[in-house]
Parts: C-alpha cells; structure tokens; sequence
C-alpha cells in the first residue's frame, strides 16, 4: 500500500518516525499510564453503538501501538495494553496522515490481507479514525474491530468520527491545561520574584536599635491568581548618623503597583541624603510620581533618626498613611504623626514634621493598611462575620507584646492577625518595628 509520505526501511510508512509527530504523541503525556474513565467510557460507547466486541484508543509511537483504553480484551497491566506497531492496523492511520481506515473484510481486502494480525487477532472488519492534534498531526487513532466481515454503515461511521474528535479534544484539553499549569507557574515564580525585589533581603544594622519586618501577601484571592502588591518598606543610611525607615502602600495590585512601588522606594533612597526633612523628602516623592506620570497613587510615612546616649530620636511625616504606633518600655501605646495628603495626585501636597524619642525599649511600629482591615474569614459564625481588626486592636496586640524585642513582636503581631483572619488575610500587609536598645 503506498502512503503519501513514503515508507521506512521495514516497509512501514515514513510518518511513523517523523521527529514533529513523534514528539506530539510524547506531548500527550498518555503512553505508559493506566486507563482512565474517561477514555474507557468513549470506547465502551463506540463497541456498544456500533454492536462489535472491541474498541481501542491508541497512541501509536514508532514502534508500538499503546492502548490507552481498550474494550474486549482483558488487559489490566499498562505492559500489556500494547503492541508492536508492526501487528497493528493503527499505523494505516499514520501512514494516510489524517484519513479514516475502513476496512469491512480484513481477510479479503488486499490491502489487509496478509497483514499479519489478521488471523491472531481475529480481526474480521476494523474501522478507524485518526486521533488529531491541532496542528494535524496523527497521534493515534480511535477503533473498533468486529470478529466477523461487515459493511460499515454510514451512521457507524459518524458515530466513530465524532467519538474520535471527543478524544482528541479531552488530549488537547489536557495538554492546554498543562501548558496553562507550567506558564502560571512560571508567572507566579517571575511574581513572587518581583514582590521579594521591592522588598529588602534584609534589614540593615543600625547603631542603638533593632529592626524586624515582615510582609504578608493577601491571601483572600484564589490560589492561582498572580497578583504582586504594592506595599514596600525599607531601612537604610542616609548620611553622617542619620538613618531612614520608610513604609509605604501603593494603590492596587499588579505590573502597575510593582512599577510604583520600586519606583518610590529608588526614589526615596536617592534623595534621602539631600532633604532636609521627612516632609520634604515625601514631598519629592510626590514631584517624581507626577513627573513619571505614575499609573497609581500611594501612601507613605518615613521617618529619619538617629541614635543618641538615650534611644534614638527622630522626625516622621505621614502622607496618607495610617499613624505609626509607639509602645514605650512600660506597655503604654500612643499614635504619632499628623495626617498628611496622599502622594502621586495633586501637585500640592499638606505634610507634617513631627519629631519623636524612642527611650531604650521603646518600640516604633510602621504597617499598611492590612493590619487594620483584617476581617474573619467568610464562613465563621455571624457575630464575628464583619469583625474589623481595627487600630485599637493593633494597639492592644503591641501592647501585649510588652517586653518583646522586635523581631518578637513581629511574630507577635502576625499571630495575633492570622488568628483573627483565620489565614484569609484580605489585603497585603507590612509591618516594620523599630527599637530602641535597651542597656544590656
């Protein structure tokens, strides 16, 4: 029989070893697996439609035809659901590169006739279609085999092409998910790449203080979003013995919010040595986020110190952002910083200088908005349905972290907030704690 693209050395068609098929049936990730409902079932309904005692779904190699269903033949073993692809018809599929194969008397067709599983297998009518690939390519086929010569009716035969695009569609189906899976999974990595960028491996040493943080992604969204958000902070040296911590909060999740994000927190760091003050240096802030044409807006508070004989002092400016937290060594807590206007919106902005001392053991807490908006997670009982972590009961949680250092009170905080939302954490949240060392 002569095949559109020729034969191999053994007298098979060529197509059985073509590298771009070949690979396709590889792709399909279905040789060498067990059966599965989905494939039996369609085989099952394709011998009982069409009244015959046998119905296979192939994938067929360059050396072997594997069944990866198979109705009328006791084989359970994955070894056995196979043969050489010599002692099948299935490689007639191949070799006619997308054409159905009908055969309604294997013994007396010449084209069948001395095929050599004609007799072993009692294979008195085969019909087949083709198993397609988007691109065309044959990976295999859909058929049944009737022990006796039969004339193929018309309605056996659609009945068998549509089984056969239903199996075709479940493979390519199966492979788009799997490519979805690998490039979601390479997105997520790239984004969780991105997020650890905006933020710093770790905090920088500073004379006469401690430092923590930490930053929760949202956890509210579904598994398999990819979303990176927009809160930052960062603890750096500025110039001589002054020191900066800033924290911020960018409008939104995204591409978008990442751009700001690592745009404020550069542009913060480098002008950081020439402001005179936290309130000007928000303010420039704010000149490159409109000059940049930022996409979002932001809140921030920064905060410039210094360490003395007794604690650090300093100058914080808010702008937009929730009021920072101060726990003195003796457990009480007060807010510090005067509201500000929000950055990347208006050319004018209203921000405050406040000054601060931070006595040895005295705690700052810098945080998003998340640690004040923390709600239970959907599902618990009604009374707790709509309970707000609010500011008072961050303050409350500081409070009770009285005597902790701040990477304790850290963990402390995130605790006490996961217990609340139950790990439906429902916006990012960043939380940096400041201390003055106490003596030793």
């Amino acid at each position: 029989m002569d095949f559109p693209g020729g034969l191999r050395a053994d007298g098979l068609p060529a197509a059985l070893s073509d590298p771009a098929r070949l690979a396709a049936v590889e792709a399909s990730a279905l040789l060498d697996t067990g059966p599965e409902e989905v494939f039996e079932d369609l085989a099952a309904l394709a011998a009982r439609i069409t009244g015959t005692g046998r119905a296979f779904v192939t994938l067929v190699d360059a050396d072997r035809s594997f069944w990866k269903a198979c109705v009328g033949v006791e084989a359970d073993a994955v070894a056995d659901r196979q043969n050489p692809v010599e002692q099948s018809f299935c490689y007639f599929l191949v070799g006619l590169e997308g054409q159905p194969f009908i055969v309604d008397d294997a013994a007396a067709d010449p084209r069948t006739a001395d095929h050599p599983s004609v007799g072993p297998m009692d294979i008195g009518a085969w019909a087949g279609y083709p198993l397609l690939d988007p691109d065309g390519r044959v990976l295999g086929s859909f058929c049944v085999i009737d022990d006796a010569p039969r004339a193929w009716s018309p309605a056996d035969l659609t009945t068998l092409a549509t089984l056969a695009r239903s199996v075709a569609a479940e493979i390519h189906l199966r492979q788009s998910l799997t490519a979805a899976r690998a490039a979601h999974q390479r997105s997520a990595d790239l984004a969780r790449s991105l997020q650890a960028g905006l933020l710093p491996p770790r905090l920088r040493t500073v004379p006469g203080a401690e430092a923590a943080a930490s930053y929760l992604p949202a956890s509210h969204r579904h598994r398999t979003d990819i979303e990176v958000g927009g809160d930052f902070y960062d603890l750096f040296h500025t110039r001589g013995p002054q020191y900066a911590a800033v924290l911020g909060d960018v409008c939104g999740k995204g591409v978008e919010a990442a751009q700001v994000s690592s745009m404020a927190r550069y542009t913060v760091r480098a002008d950081a040595g020439g402001a005179d003050s936290p309130a000007e240096l928000l303010g420039r802030l704010n000149t490159a986020l409109l000059a940049q044409h930022a996409p979002r807006f932001l809140t921030a508070v920064y905060a410039a110190f210094h360490s003395t004989p007794d604690g650090l002092t300093g100058t914080l400016a808010l702008a937009g952002h929730p009021p920072p937290l101060v726990r003195r060594a003796d457990g009480h807590v007060e807010r510090l910083g005067a509201p500000g206007t929000l950055l990347g919106i208006m050319d004018t902005v209203d921000l405050t200088d406040v000054p601060f001392h931070l006595a040895p053991g005295d705690v700052l807490l810098l945080y998003t908005d998340g640690a004040i908006e923390a709600r239970p997670r959907p599902g618990t009982a009604p009374e707790d349905a709509g309970a707000l972590f609010g500011e008072r009961d961050l303050a409350a949680a500081l409070a009770a972290g009285h005597g902790m250092d701040a990477a304790a009170t850290i963990e402390h905080l995130t605790g006490v907030l996961d217990a609340h939302h139950g790990g439906w954490n429902s916006d990012d949240t960043a939380l940096l704690a400041l201390r003055a060392t106490p003596p030793a």
